[in-house]
């Protein structure tokens, strides 16, 4: 039975990967399967690499109808994850409507989906916890994956200043900690910390690593971009680059044992070395922001 998976499993790899190729060659896109919504501009933190925060309040959003109506569209039917980002996405205050309404769509229009991921900085933890516990209920009953990624830059005070925002540690923490309990009821919620590597943290990747790895979470750590686009920090040039030494404490810290098989770490560590990035990306092919 196990090899008859892995069969299937591989055969599919092969499939796509040729289909990957044939429209790549042909210049013809596949029908989006992987997209993040960035739902609100609105914030509390006020990081040092991210000017979303200091968009006027003023500036229209898409109302919860208007998100669901665009998930429902035909074009959408091959998406496998669904990506909720911000801003912070919990300041919504129909946040709960939202995900009642991706189920719905789950068993309609949206029937391959399998996981909603949810990047939240975790700094309004009982209302995190009160909205996650009861969208874990009803993704339970439609069959959904929920992942839960805290941003996590630092273990202490320097999260704090990447974070501006009083007691940043403590508050995400207690997050992690409460949703870890969550996890031991709901087998379909996964967690993770997203860390955004600043020339600030670059001595404090071996610590969150360490801590991810006492909590059973997964890790995201990427360095900072730097964009006019969606992080608005091109304002910030001068205190987010990075120096020579700290390019080698990535490539140090990449190339240690807990990244050994990952792919991501190998191209990253290429692309520090060589100022090069050879990884393919899908974005634009079957995957849009």
């Amino acid at each position: 039975m196990k090899n008859h998976s892995l069969t299937g499993i591989a055969a599919k790899l092969l499939y796509n990967g040729l289909i990957y190729r044939y429209k790549k060659i042909t210049g013809n896109p596949m029908k989006p399967q992987a997209i993040s919504l960035e739902i609100t501009h609105r914030c509390i933190a006020k990081c040092i690499m991210c000017n979303i925060w200091r968009i006027p309040k003023e500036e229209p959003e898409l109302s919860i109808d208007e998100w669901l109506k665009f998930l429902s569209d035909d074009f959408l039917s091959d998406v496998r994850e669904l990506d909720i980002t911000g801003g912070e996405p919990f300041l919504l205050d129909e946040i709960d409507r939202l995900f009642s309404g991706i189920t719905t769509l789950s068993r309609k229009n949206l029937k391959k989906m399998k996981s909603v991921a949810v990047t939240t900085n975790g700094f309004l933890t009982d209302r995190v916890i009160e909205k996650t516990e009861k969208i874990l209920r009803d993704f339970s009953k439609a069959g959904l994956d929920l992942v839960m990624v805290c941003a996590l830059d630092a273990i202490g005070e320097v999260h704090e200043k990447i974070r501006n925002v009083k007691d940043a540690f403590n508050r995400v923490n207690s997050t992690i900690d409460k949703l870890c309990e969550l996890r031991g009821r709901y087998p379909n919620l996964i967690i993770g910390i997203k860390t955004t590597i600043l020339p600030l943290n670059i001595n404090e990747l071996e610590d969150i690593s360490k801590y991810t790895g006492e909590r059973g979470l997964f890790t995201i750590m990427s360095p900072c971009i730097i964009t006019s686009g969606r992080y608005l920090n091109k304002d910030n040039k001068k205190e987010l680059q990075f120096s020579n030494e700290d390019k080698n404490k990535m490539i140090r810290f990449f190339s240690g044992g807990e990244f050994r098989w990952s792919f991501h770490a190998e191209s990253l560590i290429k692309y520090l070395e060589t100022g090069v990035m050879k990884k393919p990306c899908t974005c634009g092919f079957n995957y849009f922001f």
